[in-house]
């Protein structure tokens, strides 16, 4: 009874999709989970809760009514560190939930304990107050996750120096913080806690904010940070020094500059949890940092094991990890459902503002040698953005200059993250801009800003014929209204 047509390692994004779809399709599977509660990072130290403490970092702020009524946005000066996780706490445990009831229609057996590869075929299980219990099976897939980078300089504490894990374990609201890294995770958590009234000082080695998305992102973010939030950032900064002196958190850039706050979140990157899986009993390479290496397909150097999501690096997101892990187990089963994750990818960043991307960067547009051209809408011009006091968001289209095709696409503002996903569709069904056009937006709508950025393109296309005589005969008129 312990032998098994699929073992999942992890209960995350990765590892409950990945087993949902084998059994859906009628096989055995056991998925093993060392936490006592399902989910993995996604759900118990990332995902779930930043977005969630960011809607109550909102709450509490009044930031979303910044221009509604024409006052400054202040913390309400009775909250407290239960106040402010409460709403997070709720969230997770509903999702714990689903996870488990999700896992039970779907007949899954579920081991709590910790998994080590004895050969490709055996996994043992360590199981607190329990003898081990062995389990075989015909394939396996590893979706342990990720976890932060560990400081060189100091050890995280959980009370002064703090990672993305232990941050949540914060007794009281700080009154300031120093944040150590400008990616995703340093910049949300930055913002969160500005909202409330934190001193926030976030430094990075980057010469912008987001170094992987377009640079124009990662610079209309880093005002909005300073001139909204008030945040102090540092960029193309070298962090020399982190250590916790006397309960405070103390940094020094360089040789002669220091900073001390109350904390310190040290968000400088991930690496993947592939430790004590006993990987190199079963013949599964990783790389340096830990991420386990796979093909197209997701499977390992051994044939039998897969691995999906955050252990396998970039783009770690929960999004893809979900259908990387499906894909892996259509492989493997040979089940003709799900061959591959899709090439359109939306990207989003949880930060205040939000920010969001799809297709491709100006750079990647350049580096490729593709001609193209731009076209902006302002969340200033729309009702709907003045509607909802916000008047610095903006969406940013990048298309061909030939055919009009949508290349890519960024929005900064409000609802980023779900009005990326109208550009998502467009390039995913390599659509050209005159979809928004031809297209009626509800108005007033954010999502309405698509058809002026479109009209501003076709207008910058416009100004480049005129200055290049010879304008197609074919070529179409320019309108606007």
């Amino acid at each position: 009874m312990d032998h098994f047509d699929l073992v999942v390692i992890g209960s995350g994004p990765a590892g409950e999709k990945g087993a949902a779809q084998a059994a859906y399709f009628g096989k055995r599977v056991c998925v093993v989970e060392r936490a006592p509660k399902p989910g993995g990072a996604a759900v118990n130290t990332g995902t779930i809760p930043s977005k969630t403490l960011r809607e109550t970092a909102l709450y509490f702020s009044g930031l979303r009514q910044r221009g509604l009524y024409g006052v400054d946005f202040h913390v309400k000066s009775d909250i407290t560190i239960g106040d402010f996780m409460y709403r997070e706490r709720a969230v997770v445990e509903s999702q714990w939930k689903a996870i488990i009831d999700n896992l039970d229609r779907h007949g899954i057996e579920q081991v709590q304990g910790q998994a080590r590869f004895l050969d490709e075929r055996t996994v043992e299980v360590s199981r607190f107050g329990k003898p081990p219990r062995r389990l075989t099976s015909e394939y396996f897939l590893i979706a342990t996750g990720s976890h932060p980078l560990q400081p060189e300089t100091t050890v995280v504490d959980g009370d002064v120096i703090v990672d993305s894990d232990s941050l949540l374990t914060l007794q009281k609201i700080p009154a300031s913080m120093i944040v150590v890294g400008g990616g995703a995770v340093g910049c949300e958590y930055a913002c969160i806690f500005a909202a409330l009234g934190v001193r926030v000082t976030l430094l990075t080695n980057r010469t912008r904010l987001l170094a992987h998305l377009d640079a124009e992102l990662g610079d209309a973010l880093r005002q909005q940070m300073t001139a909204r939030l008030g945040i102090a950032v540092y960029l193309d900064t070298d962090v020399s020094y982190l250590a916790n002196e006397n309960g405070r958190a103390v940094v020094r850039l360089g040789a002669d500059t220091e900073l001390s706050a109350d904390c310190a979140l040290y968000s400088a990157g991930r690496v993947g949890a592939s430790a004590g899986l006993g990987l190199e009993n079963a013949g599964v390479r990783v790389n340096s940092r830990g991420f386990i290496l796979t093909d197209e397909h997701y499977r390992t150097s051994q044939r039998r094991i897969y691995a999906a999501g955050d252990v396998i690096g970039f783009p770690a997101l929960a999004a893809t990890s979900m259908e990387q892990a499906r894909v892996a187990v259509c492989h493997a089963f040979e089940l003709r459902y799900k061959q591959a994750v899709a090439n359109v990818v939306p990207y989003a960043i949880y930060t205040i503002p939000e920010v969001a991307t799809v297709g491709l960067s100006e750079e990647q547009l350049h580096l490729r040698e593709i001609p193209y051209e731009i076209g902006r809408a302002t969340y200033r011009a729309n009702a709907r953005g003045m509607i909802i006091g916000d008047t610095d968001g903006f969406i940013k289209l990048l298309f061909r200059l030939d055919d009009q095709r949508l290349l890519g696409a960024s929005i900064v503002g409000e609802n980023a993250g779900e009005l990326i996903h109208i550009a998502a569709g467009c390039i995913a069904n390599q659509s050209s801009i005159d979809y928004f056009i031809q297209s009626v937006f509800n108005y007033p709508s954010l999502a309405e800003a698509y058809k002026y950025a479109a009209y501003d393109g076709l207008q910058a296309l416009a100004r480049r014929h005129t200055r290049n005589p010879g304008l197609p005969s074919e070529a179409r008129p320019i309108v606007g209204d």
